[in-house]
């Protein structure tokens, strides 16, 4: 088998989804992600002009040989756009195999060690009545693990608050937008958030919380300790990782489980917080940290240390990345939770798939690679719409970490 054409598809169903598309002589073909929120056409580039003419002629059953190809034979190596690029690569690589074996991808990489995928969702609000009402409709829906995010008193806007239904799309059309932030506010409002949907809906399911980075270490630590008597599943990037010292000031004061990683682009980034066991759940992805070839030694990693995975899984991955995430859920040992934010219907008819969920938990599927296909057709009803992530500042007007 050889691999005979690349595709590079931009689609934007309601937001900008980079997908690769590798052909073969046996009319067999595999897609993966290549998605960086924000910067989509800088991996465009790079995988048109830099990758495609690089794969022509191989033999796609080759895939930890390519993997190693485009990571150790670029001299500039790493970082958001290289690893998105192979990640959509390796991705691509195993559908196709899975496909010529005829098997689901998860049977590829040991099979099931579990039934189905625990995942949670995001229920958010303007103020705590209407996150703790949103909380309960996740659980009214089945979900055993909800993410809650709420408005702050003082604050015209706060991360995780949606602008819909069942997902959140932070970026906007246009150029980025500058949102204030206060910490301060924060961190005297959110102990009374997790007050009330304790007090509502009690102990009986898991409660995550992200903190996007706000943080200093002690600040992070001030946090973590406060939210102790709410038994948090986590606490997400409590503080910016590059200072991964940090989190062993975190670490002194709280218990509270603590997650990072979605920014991560490899094995290397995370290693010294793994091995320290500063943290308690890798967040990294499929797309952003090189593929399945990639997240898989990152997992033997840290179950060395007893830290579980807890994949990103964000509307800014599309559902070909969600799908080869849940059978990398499905097969990992230590895993830990998913991340599932639901894709709008637009999304999900340019993307047919096979995975479902019921009961808190998604599953795969059983169709032969990982389940996830493109409609090429409909996706180019849908051009290229520039969006960017917001930007946040002080209120004194300092820019700050969003």
């Amino acid at each position: 088998m050889k691999i005979t054409g690349v595709k590079v598809i931009v689609t934007c169903p309601g937001r900008n989804f980079v997908t690769l598309k590798i052909e073969t002589d046996e009319g067999l073909y595999g897609i993966g992600d290549a998605t960086l929120n924000g910067r989509e056409k800088a991996v465009v580039a790079y995988l048109a002009d830099h990758v495609v003419p690089c794969l022509i002629g191989r033999d796609p059953h080759r895939i930890e040989d390519i993997w190693q190809y485009l990571a150790k034979g670029a001299y500039w190596r790493r970082g958001p756009v290289t690893m998105a690029a192979i990640a959509a690569v390796d991705t691509a690589l195993w559908d196709i195999k899975a496909k010529t074996a005829g098997l689901p991808l998860y049977q590829l990489l040991g099979g099931k060690s579990r039934a189905g995928v625990m995942v949670y969702g995001h229920a958010n609000g303007k103020d705590i009545e209407e996150t703790v009402d949103a909380v309960g409709q996740y659980l009214e829906l089945g979900y055993k693990a909800v993410r809650a995010q709420s408005g702050v008193p003082g604050l015209d806007t706060a991360y995780g608050i949606a602008r819909g239904d069942l997902y959140y799309e932070p970026a906007t059309k246009g150029l980025p937008e500058e949102q204030v932030w206060s910490t301060e506010k924060y961190l005297d409002f959110a102990p009374k958030l997790f007050d009330a949907l304790r007090e509502k809906h009690g102990f009986d399911f898991h409660l995550l919380h992200d903190v996007h980075h706000r943080l200093t270490p002690i600040e992070a630590a001030r946090l973590g300790k406060s939210l102790e008597p709410h038994r948090l599943f986590w606490i997400e990037d409590p503080t910016p990782a590059e200072n991964q010292d940090g989190l062993k000031l975190i670490r002194q004061h709280t218990v509270t489980p603590i997650a990072v990683g979605e920014v991560f682009n490899s094995i290397h980034d995370c290693r010294g917080l793994i091995e320290n066991q500063l943290i308690d759940y890798i967040r990294a992805t499929v797309v952003h940290a090189g593929g399945i070839t990639q997240l898989r030694k990152i997992a033997a990693l840290a179950e060395l240390y007893q830290v579980r995975t807890g994949c990103h899984g964000a509307t800014d991955l599309s559902p070909v990345c969600m799908g080869a995430a849940l059978h990398f859920d499905l097969w990992v040992p230590n895993f830990g939770i998913q991340e599932y934010m639901r894709h709008t219907e637009e999304t999900d008819a340019v993307f047919p798939h096979a995975y479902s969920f019921a009961d808190g938990f998604l599953h795969p599927g059983e169709t032969p690679g990982h389940g996830v296909d493109i409609d090429e057709e409909l996706a180019a009803k849908y051009p290229y719409d520039p969006a960017y992530l917001p930007v946040a500042r002080l209120q004194d007007g300092t820019m700050w970490s969003w």
